[in-house]
């Protein structure tokens, strides 16, 4: 109890009340902005970290998680463009409400429907996330192997559509990760006598480089397309009232409810995320609705259920990430560096050694879902101008945020070159159809994997059947193997299936 209430006064103190605050509000403005990811975001502001006390730069990066899923819904309904990949379902039913004049109520069921999401996986979080973190305080060295691989698996998930090419970048994270001193021995590996390299690759700076940096390429380019087509800007709806009525509020909350617990239950499957979410929830509210006719043009349920699905994602994917050390997807994979940069363990270990820090994200991350939405019907008219900066200030602005948070991880130019490399290296991949998340998750997870691997042929003497004779040890390999050979075999099924039905 006292760690509950030591954690009440450092979240409801005016330092971390503007952080949350702040962080919602950054991320609102990034999702508005088409181009600008949740990734970007998160990383864009993760050097700013360093310079905070205790968890209040996690919080910044919560806030900033929870306000750009829900800002993306705001270019999708006025002007049909998804602001992230999470609010593509949104767009379906929220630009016809618009279109026909009704763009207010579609901004307010949109806003309604992420806050009670966001609500809903907070407090699934705390109930949850306490008794997983018990189960696995029996974990030891072949555990946290098995675990870790468990956690590689899931690349074949946040993939884009080659699963070969997920493959691919998370060997280049795995080979990334063994870059330094050995985790056990000291020595010297793939550092080319390079004092710079000694220490490993700079965590900060490469996240920087391949979600944000790359992104400002990319939107550089569109703006240069846009330039030589002389596209024309789309004309923005006008909106009126924004809080939704107590009609729409009824119909709509079975919605809410069966969208969050939806986004939840995905949320806690590491590598989904919430664009999947979304369409998910969406499909469901269709299937369950009375009115299923008028999805696709316009329909309330149809702005609400994506809404509430994506963004109840936030409080399932740190379930995995606190009680596991497993990322749930790529922002909660960036958000992990900042808990690394604050010392702090993820595990069921973080639950027992920090418990009033556990309990501060667990209230920081509610607060945070409170702002976003204050902030979504309270600011709306005023965010919707964001839309109108020019990209030929903002790409310059994020490339100069690049570079300054690269610089101030360790004061180092070095920082700045390994930032730009991946930043390139990042770009060309994304041309090539590469996702970010998997060299990401090889990263974090490869030194968990070799050093628990190492130390549990220490206790077994060389024996690898130890991995195999302990059940918790033994199901996430099976899980793992699944994970990786399920993605590659479903099409040659499907295929199989198709054929036999063909003949017959």
């Amino acid at each position: 109890m006292n760690e509950v209430l030591t954690a009440f006064a450092v979240v409801f103190s005016f330092d971390t009340i503007s952080v949350i605050f702040l962080g919602a509000l950054a991320g609102i403005l990034i999702g508005i902005i088409p181009g600008l990811t949740v990734n970007m975001g998160i990383a864009l502001l993760l050097p700013l970290t360093y310079s905070f006390q205790g968890v209040s730069g996690i919080l910044l990066l919560l806030g900033v998680y929870c306000g750009a899923i829900y800002g993306g819904s705001i270019t999708a309904i006025l002007i049909s463009t998804p602001g992230t990949p999470a609010s593509a379902a949104t767009v379906l039913d929220g630009y016809p409400m618009a279109k026909r004049g009704e763009a207010g109520r579609a901004l307010g069921l949109s806003t309604m429907g992420s806050l009670f999401g966001g609500v809903f996986s907070t407090i699934a979080l705390i109930l949850v996330a306490p008794l997983l973190a018990t189960v696995a305080t029996g974990f030891s060295a072949p555990e946290y192997f098995a675990l870790a691989i468990f956690g590689i698996s899931i690349i074949t998930s946040v993939s884009s559509q080659s699963i070969i090419k997920g493959l691919m970048g998370g060997g280049l994270g795995l080979a990334i990760a063994t870059i330094g001193l050995d985790p056990m021995t000291s020595g010297m590996r793939f550092t080319f006598d390079s004092v710079w390299l000694m220490g490993g690759v700079s965590f900060i700076p490469v996240l920087v480089g391949l979600f944000a940096f790359s992104q400002g390429l990319l939107s550089f380019e569109e703006d240069y397309r846009e330039r030589v087509s002389h596209s024309v800007q789309k004309h923005v709806a006008k909106i009126t009232r924004i809080l939704p009525s107590w009609s729409d509020f009824k119909r709509c909350l079975p919605t809410w409810l069966r969208s969050s617990a939806i986004g939840t239950a995905i949320g806690t499957i590491p590598g989904v995320g919430g664009d999947i979410s979304s369409w998910i929830a969406y499909n469901e509210a269709k299937r369950w609705s009375k009115k299923p006719e008028e999805f696709g043009k316009g329909s309330p349920e149809g702005v609400s259920a994506p809404e509430a699905g994506a963004n109840a994602v936030s409080g399932g994917c740190m379930v995995p990430l606190m009680t596991l050390g497993i990322p749930g997807d790529g922002a909660t994979a960036i958000i992990m560096g900042a808990f690394l940069v604050q010392g702090l363990a993820l595990g069921p270990q973080l639950f027992t050694e920090h418990p009033v820090e556990v309990n501060t994200i667990f209230i920081g991350l509610m607060l945070a879902n409170l702002f976003m939405g204050l902030l979504g019907f309270m600011g709306m008219k005023l965010f919707v101008k964001v839309m109108d900066i020019p990209r030929t200030i903002l790409v310059p602005t994020i490339l100069l945020l690049c570079t300054v948070g690269a610089y101030t991880v360790n004061h180092s130019m070095v920082d700045v070159f390994v930032m730009m490399g991946a930043g390139i290296l990042a770009y060309i991949l994304i041309k090539l159809d590469f996702s970010m998340s998997p060299i990401v998750i090889g990263i974090i997870l490869g030194p968990l994997a070799e050093t628990n691997l190492r130390r549990s042929l220490m206790m077994s003497q060389g024996d690898i059947s130890i991995f195999f004779t302990r059940p918790v040890c033994a199901a996430f390999i099976v899980i793992a193997l699944l994970t990786l050979v399920l993605p590659i075999l479903s099409p040659a099924l499907k295929k199989r299936r198709g054929k036999k039905t063909a003949q017959s």
